[in-house]
């Protein structure tokens, strides 16, 4: 069974080839042959998808070593963070990015392994866990993710999350959605510095009022397209590069398949699914 459907891995397969560098020249003859980009790459997106283990995924035409080293040359050129600046600039200029309303949370996987990022998971019994703060768009789509221990607040996390977004993308006015567990003083402040206007949820026992729900929903949705990653959802990788790399490409597929879905109504081109994805 494939990771991913055909319409989703070509073209994300040809912007990735196209961030590679040419391959290094053996200086030996009679070597054994570099294994080939595009079979490391599909690897790791069944990696990303599976969340097997290296060793699980690895067969005769490519070894989980091989995996570890190819992954971390690619992690070394940031060819994952390169190729979701370009899928999301693709979706910019095809649909839209809608970002006049931004939304921030935090989502708490499982990081049995501990590592830099592991830390005591409040919602599940201090087991180890990570913590993902995201940032989205009015239609979800990521714009910037910091990356913590479980047990790090949502509140301090909300300054650097912001400060992922670059500054040139944002219109005058832009409104920032936030639960109830952002709302103090200090958040209101931040937001002062950057220029941004707040709706957060207020603590107590008022319930928030709907239209600010409808506007906040859209990153639990894209925190929910983050766990159908089982990389990412239980993630056994202890350094905070790798991690960072997954989430990357996770974020490159979900941009790009909204791109596709988006596209499907306005557009019209060759191999176009026959159904809406």
């Amino acid at each position: 069974m494939p990771a991913l459907p055909s319409f989703l891995i070509e073209p994300l397969w040809v912007q990735f080839c196209a961030l590679l560098p040419p391959p290094p020249a053996h200086p030996l003859i009679g070597h054994r042959p570099r294994v080939a980009d595009r079979v490391v790459f599909d690897k790791l997106i069944q990696v990303l998808v599976f969340g097997a283990a290296y060793a699980r995924i690895a067969d005769r035409t490519c070894s989980a070593t091989t995996l570890r080293r190819r992954r971390d040359e690619w992690m070394q050129l940031a060819v994952a963070i390169r190729l979701e600046w370009r899928v999301r600039d693709a979706y910019d200029r095809m649909i839209g990015l809608q970002l006049g309303d931004l939304s921030v949370d935090g989502c708490i996987t499982m990081a049995p392994c501990g590592g830099e990022l592991g830390g005591p998971s409040p919602v599940d019994r201090a087991k180890q866990g990570m913590k993902i703060s995201t940032v989205v768009d009015a239609q979800g789509i990521p714009l910037g993710n910091v990356l913590a221990s479980a047990n790090t607040h949502d509140s301090p996390l909300l300054a650097p999350t912001l400060d992922t977004l670059e500054r040139g993308w944002l219109p005058e006015h832009v409104t920032v959605h936030l639960d109830r567990g952002y709302d103090s003083d200090l958040t209101r402040e931040r937001l002062t510095l950057r220029g941004f206007h707040g709706e957060i949820a207020r603590k107590g026992p008022h319930p928030t009022p709907r239209h600010r729900v409808n506007q906040r929903w859209v990153v639990e949705r894209t925190n929910a397209w983050h766990n159908a990653f089982k990389k990412l959802a239980w993630c056994t990788e202890r350094r905070r590069a790798v991690a960072a790399f997954y989430v990357a490409l996770a974020n490159a597929v979900i941009i790009l398949r909204r791109l596709i879905r988006e596209a499907w109504i306005r557009y019209r081109w060759e191999g176009r699914p026959r159904r809406r994805p």
